[in-house]
């Protein structure tokens, strides 16, 4: 995964990102669903240094010790999810992508809290 590019509904913050991927997945976790009212979150990850941030800054929310989750401030998209245990990388949300065909997503997070009336039927790793 190299020169992906994406933003946030109103398109006042932009990313690029250049370099390889490091993961993908579906996260099913209570507080990811909440900060994106959606019953699922899917993100990929790169190093920090491999993204750019173009247009207005991010504003960072601590939705929980150690984790900061970033959204437009102009129309509320969720753009971004960092935590401490992983300081040099930064998730970002497929969804906002302008061409996803090439993140594989490849696994699912936290399987245990997913919600009980969505029904993945995949092959995928489920982790929890």
């Amino acid at each position: 995964m190299t020169e992906l590019s994406g933003h946030c509904l109103c398109k006042s913050v932009r990313f690029r990102v250049s370099g390889p991927g490091i993961r993908a997945g579906h996260c099913h976790c209570e507080s990811c669903r909440r900060a994106t009212s959606s019953p699922v979150t899917t993100f990929f990850s790169v190093a920090r240094k491999d993204v750019v941030f173009d247009g207005d800054t991010l504003r960072h929310y601590a939705s929980s010790p150690g984790v900061s989750r970033g959204f437009c401030i102009a129309c509320g998209s969720p753009m971004s999810y960092e935590t401490a245990e992983r300081p040099e990388e930064i998730d970002l949300f497929v969804g906002a992508l302008e061409d996803a065909s090439g993140v594989e997503v490849n696994r699912h997070w936290f399987w245990s809290e997913r919600v009980a009336w969505l029904a993945c039927d995949d092959d995928l790793p489920k982790h929890d």
